[in-house]
Order: C-alpha cells, then structure tokens, then sequence
C-alpha cells in the first residue's frame, strides 16, 4: 500500500508496539504522549503472553530471559501455610517498567513526542487533522491508544462508558533481597495463590526496578483483589492522602494511612503468614480500580481504537497487555495487505472486536467466579491465562 503518515496518540506499551510494527512497514509515524516525562511504575508486574512478548522476541532480537523471568508451577495455599493445590505450569512474568523501557529504546526519542495532549480531531476527505494543546497535525491515520479513561472513546463511542467491576486490585512490591531467604525462594519458583471468601491473591517474581532478572535484584509482586462497594467505599478508597478523588487508580504513596493500616490488618487476620509478610513489608501498596470497558465499533474511517481505548478487561487472564499488541500486530497486517487505510480498517475491525468481546466476557466470568460466587477452583483450566482462549 502507500506509505501512510500516521499519528499514534497514547505512548504506553500499546501503543508503542503498534508504533514500532507500522514503522517496520516502512510509514511515517509518530507518537504523541499527553505526560511531559517519560512513563514509569504503571501497573507492577504483567503476565508476558506471547502476544505481549512477540515484538521484542522477532523483531527488537531480544532474548526473553533478559526482560522476563519463568515460573514453573501453579501453587495453592491454604490459610495455615500448607499447599492446597500444586501443579506443573510455566508462565512468564515482566514488569510495566521494563517492557516499556526496552519498546522506548527500540523506538528512540525523535518521534516520541511528550506533553502532547490530543484535545480533538476532524476527518476530511483525505485525512484527520488532529489537535493538540500546542500544533495541529494532519495524518492519513489516526490510532487512539490513549487507555482506559479514552477521550478517543468518549468522543467516537459516548456510550461506551467505563462499568465498574464492583472491586479492585490492592498491589505492592517487595524486592527479594528485603526477604528473609526462605520466604524469598518459596515465592520465587511459582504463582501462588490464596482464595477465601469474595476474594483472592496472587504472587509472582518480576523484574527490579532497573530491569535486572537476576536473582536477589528482582521484585515479588502481589495482586489482592477486595470488593469495595460502589459510592461511599469506594470513592472513600479512592481520596488520596491529599484529599483529592481519583478515578483509576491511586498511585504508591498516596493511600491513605488508615486504607493502607486496613490493608494490613486484613493481610494479618485473612492470609498465609507468608504472603500477609509480603503485603506488611509493602511500604507503599497501591490500588487500581477494576472496569470493564466494551465498544460497538473499533473502527471510523480513518481513526481507529486499540488496547485498553477499546476493550478495558479485567485482569484474571493477564491479556490486557497482549490484547493491546495483538491489535496492533493485526492492524499492521491489514494495512500491508490493503492500499486503502479505510478498506483496511474495515478489515481489521471485526476480528478484534470478537477477540475483545470474548476477552471481555471470559474474564468477568472468572471474576465472579472469586468476587461474588466464591466457585473458584483450584486447577480449573478456565483459570489458565491466555488471549485467545485459556493456555493461548
């Protein structure tokens, strides 16, 4: 097709890998982040699917045990400590940090454009002009990966508004060498779990800070999923120590003392003594809060919606950051495959839309299966994590 010039609105991990494959097909393309500083500390650790790893693997020549680290099994704790449930099953597991540092590095500074804020567009004939607080550009596309609280979607899908899961996820990092050594290596080999009533954690190894895999220098990670209800709990949750409101998420160190005294209370009285030592020696947990988000379209001419901008899904498959590159893989395909921009898109749309419906679906069926119905499993495949279907 004809090499199009193509402005990719959202520099997170989404959108840098749609930046980095339409790039490859030879167009001209940029990235506009509305933040006036690099990104960091979003989101802890990630399940690193292979649609999540595959850019850095085939085409950034990156080894995956230079930005990963493997777990061998699938562990079940019961309240006493002892093991419930074992079995056999590798996963991989990154961090939000060093995935996004290794993209950035791959993609270079020139056209990462910071402090960009999108604040409109208009599509014409041949193009979209689009709006940012300090230029316009005009492009011959437009990919929004601006995330969940999307301008993008309320502009072009107003009723797609974010649906409250009715929790959230606590999270917090301690690094290995903080940990007394056995409760380290019993932490490090497996994803282990503790399920109990209307809620459950787990934990997992990740990268450090700076990237680093090795041993002594990585994190363990917890996710604690705690049913708030919506309204006074929840936005309660939700004021930071500073007493302002937040919508998504409360980042480390702006808990309240009193949530973060709870959280800690709750670990003592609820968990394995090992993973309630991992949320207490936590110095600063933080919080995000579970949407669902679902869209009719992905699709509108010349503009289209990838990641969490489209489909924001719960995290219980660990494929919101893979869902997020397979848009982008997919989307770079039908532009190579079509010379038209709007005859691809219209190709594309489908697939993805199915693929995030079912997403969608798979994983608000498995958080109610812990939050509210209390049928969760041990060793049930469903629980599997994967894109496509569980183990894919």
């Amino acid at each position: 097709m004809t090499k199009a010039r193509i402005a990719v609105v959202g520099g997170s991990l989404g959108g840098l890998t749609a930046a980095c494959l339409l790039r490859d097909s030879g167009h001209d393309v940029t990235v506009y982040e509305r933040s006036d500083r690099e990104l960091e500390q979003r989101g802890a650790g990630i399940g690193f699917l292979e649609a999540s790893s595959r850019y850095l693997v085939e085409r950034a020549n990156l080894a995956l045990d230079e930005v990963s680290i493997a777990t061998d099994y699938i562990r079940y704790l019961e309240r006493d400590g002892s093991i419930a449930h074992e079995a056999e099953h590798r996963y991989l597991f990154s961090s939000w940090n060093a995935v996004y540092r290794r993209l950035l590095e791959h993609w270079g500074s020139e056209r990462y454009v910071l402090g960009a804020e999108m604040v409109g567009f208009e599509q014409g004939e041949a193009g979209v002009s689009v709006q940012f607080e300090k230029q316009t550009v005009e492009v011959d596309l437009l990919v929004c990966a601006d995330g969940v609280g999307s301008m993008s979607r309320r502009e072009l899908q107003p009723d797609a508004d974010r649906s409250y899961a009715g929790y959230v996820a606590w999270r917090g990092m301690v690094p290995e060498a903080d940990l007394p050594g056995d409760l380290a290596a019993s932490l490090t080999d497996a994803i282990t779990y503790h399920v109990y009533a209307n809620s459950h954690i787990l934990v997992y190894p990740i990268p450090g800070l700076d990237g680093s895999v090795c041993a002594g220098d990585r994190l363990i990670n917890f996710v604690w999923y705690r049913n708030y209800l919506e309204g006074g709990d929840l936005d309660d949750v939700l004021t930071d120590r500073n007493g302002v409101h937040r919508e998504l998420s409360m980042p480390p160190g702006l808990a309240t003392d009193h949530h973060v005294a709870e959280v800690r209370a709750t670990a003592a009285a609820r968990l394995p003594a090992s993973l309630a030592e991992l949320v207490m020696r936590t110095e600063q947990p933080f919080l995000q809060v579970v949407y669902d988000v679902e869209v009719e379209r992905m699709a509108f001419g010349r503009v289209c919606l990838i990641g969490d901008a489209a489909f924001s899904v719960r995290p219980h498959a660990a494929a919101g950051t893979a869902k997020a590159a397979d848009d982008g893989w997919t989307l770079a395909a039908a532009l190579d495959a079509d010379g038209d921009v709007e005859a691809a898109l219209k190709r594309w749309e489908p697939q993805q839309l199915k693929l995030g419906k079912d997403l969608l679906e798979r994983t608000r069926r498995v958080g109610r299966r812990s939050q509210s119905d209390n049928s969760w499993a041990p060793g049930d495949p469903e629980l599997i994590f994967g894109l496509h279907e569980p183990g894919q």
